[in-house]
């Protein structure tokens, strides 16, 4: 487990279109008590604690969820403070989510390089 005494700043990782996958993807999922317990575990990382993290490369990591259908939520670090959610899924489709967190990433790092 990862905790880290700062506090950081939750983002939310937006396409040049306004998409913001994460928050498709959990408003995609139909139980409540799920979402919360996912937004439990998102406030936490605000105050250092990330819980069950690993990296996934390219500075992409996996939250893992170890309830329901084993779900995920792939972030990034984009400084010392600031946490980007890029997107979230479960065990059954994480080779493809890794995938497409990795393009969010890259693509976050391309469009805010002179920031």
């Amino acid at each position: 487990m990862i905790v880290d005494a700062k506090s950081r700043i939750i983002a939310i990782y937006e396409t040049d279109h306004g998409a913001r996958p994460f928050t498709e993807w959990l408003s995609f999922l139909r139980d409540k008590a799920t979402v919360a317990r996912i937004n439990a575990r998102i406030l936490r990382i605000q105050f250092g604690n990330f819980g069950d993290t690993k990296s996934v490369g390219s500075g992409v990591m996996e939250l893992r969820l170890t309830f329901g259908g084993g779900y995920r939520v792939y972030y990034a670090l984009d400084g010392d403070k600031l946490v980007v959610l890029l997107t979230g899924g479960d065990k059954s489709s994480q080779d493809k989510d890794i995938k497409t967190a990795h393009e969010y990433w890259s693509d976050y790092l391309r469009r805010n390089q002179n920031e």
